[in-house]
């Protein structure tokens, strides 16, 4: 059974503004209710509140269910709900009038005029406000609300009331509901706002792995574009002079030869330093695009620098696959990372809250094998890692990699050294 704590923790930000933004219009619905449509069935009597009730029930539905068709239009997933929306208005409006009329000329009994009136001004209030949610246009948004107090004003009027009663009761609706009509329009700003930029991230993300494999081309085109061109035209100059019996093919076949194997090593030098990673600069490039993304990330321990490279390249790696986990899964508010020596060790570790309590590795699952592929690389250097959920929300990726000894001279080491030295010398 999933508890509503991990149900909310396991949204991300986007979907925790909607949930929000969603809700907080459906509770209006739920409060217009309880406010005016239960409470107006003591003073109005069992059969007159009992109808007022059920009037207000509809109305609520009607809210409710416009409000949800009303975001999901503004996501895109539904089309614009305008049949629900005119009917709402219409409602609206007649029950608006019918508490009008009640409140003037109903029953003199105590607490009629102020039940109906209660009816009349939270209907007016709520529904042209629930009904912006459906609309694009900010002025028109606002002209409903415009639209329904000049309504109220012109009934009200027509049903007895003086003019400055009219006015003054117009004002009020058109108060309320442009208040409701801008906390609508501002909602759904932000909700949209908010999914852009998880949108842009995401989009930085992708930005950033495209960047660096057209590096990764342009450095191999360097590299074999040349070389790729002297082969081609040496191998048929090497054919012609091999169908005229002449014996300089041998020679360009020789020279073919060699700058394939050139070549060949200067593709593995290009790969080998696509493959090493500056722990430094990694360290700092992770830092920038967390904060970049609204990740407030820390770095502390020993400064990089002082580390073999073979030790930077294989933590730079961690820190790379780290910090691109931290983007993908998840929804981060915070990143430490830790860089400390232990007992001639080094171990870096990464800790980021925002991770739902499934208990999967980021980078574990079906669509990727990043965590795996890290393990591989430590491995050759008798390394370790470890990454798991260590507490509620948090996940932690803890990497241990030895040092390598210092190399140790014996003493007979020297002498062997010079003798040898001296025989070279001598001969």
């Amino acid at each position: 059974m999933r508890m509503p704590g991990r149900w909310w923790r396991n949204k991300s930000t986007p979907e925790k503004v909607e949930t929000y933004t969603r809700w907080s219009f459906h509770f209006f619905a739920v409060m217009e209710f309880f406010s005016v449509g239960l409470t107006s069935v003591p003073p109005l009597g069992a059969r007159l509140g009992g109808a007022t009730m059920l009037v207000v029930a509809v109305h609520a539905v009607l809210c409710f269910v416009t409000v949800s068709r009303a975001i999901d239009w503004t996501r895109g997933r539904r089309p614009q709900p305008t049949a629900l929306m005119w009917t709402l208005g219409a409602v609206t409006a007649v029950i608006a009038a019918a508490a009008l009329g009640l409140a003037e000329r109903g029953p003199d009994r105590e607490g009629v005029a102020t039940a109906a009136g209660g009816v009349f001004g939270v209907i007016l209030i709520f529904g042209p406000g629930i009904i912006a949610l459906g609309v694009r246009d900010r002025r028109r948004a606002f002209g409903l609300s415009g639209g329904f107090a000049t309504g109220t004003g012109v009934v009200a009027f027509a049903l007895g009331a003086s003019a400055l009663t009219a006015l003054f009761t117009a004002l009020i609706v058109l108060a309320g509901g442009t208040f409701i009509a801008f906390t609508a329009v501002f909602s759904v700003w932000l909700l949209n706002a908010v999914y852009e930029l998880d949108e842009a991230r995401e989009t930085r993300t992708r930005l950033a792995v495209a960047e660096e494999r057209l590096r990764f081309g342009r450095d191999l085109h360097d590299v074999m574009g040349r070389n790729l061109a002297v082969i081609a035209l040496k191998s048929e100059l090497a054919v012609q002079l091999a169908q005229r019996g002449r014996p300089e093919a041998v020679s360009q076949m020789v020279e073919v030869q060699r700058l394939a194997q050139e070549s060949q090593r200067e593709v593995r030098e290009v790969v080998r330093g696509y493959r090493e990673a500056d722990l430094g600069s990694e360290l700092a490039g992770a830092q920038g695009v967390l904060a970049a993304a609204g990740i407030h990330c820390t770095v502390a321990g020993v400064p990089a620098a002082g580390l073999p490279p073979a030790v930077q390249s294989a933590l730079g790696w961690v820190v790379r696959e780290a910090a691109t986990n931290v983007l993908r899964h998840g929804d981060a508010q915070r990143c430490e990372v830790r860089l400390r020596v232990l007992e001639g060790r080094v171990v870096l570790s990464v800790e980021n809250d925002g991770v739902s309590e499934a208990g999967a590795e980021p980078g574990s699952g079906p669509s990727g094998s990043g965590l795996a592929g890290l393990r591989e690389r430590l491995a050759e250097i008798d390394g370790t890692l470890e990454a798991g959920p260590v507490g509620r929300g948090l996940f932690r990726l803890t990497a241990e990699v030895p040092l390598p000894s210092p190399p140790t001279v014996s003493g007979a080491a020297p002498a062997v050294a010079a003798a040898r030295s001296v025989s070279e010398v001598t001969s």
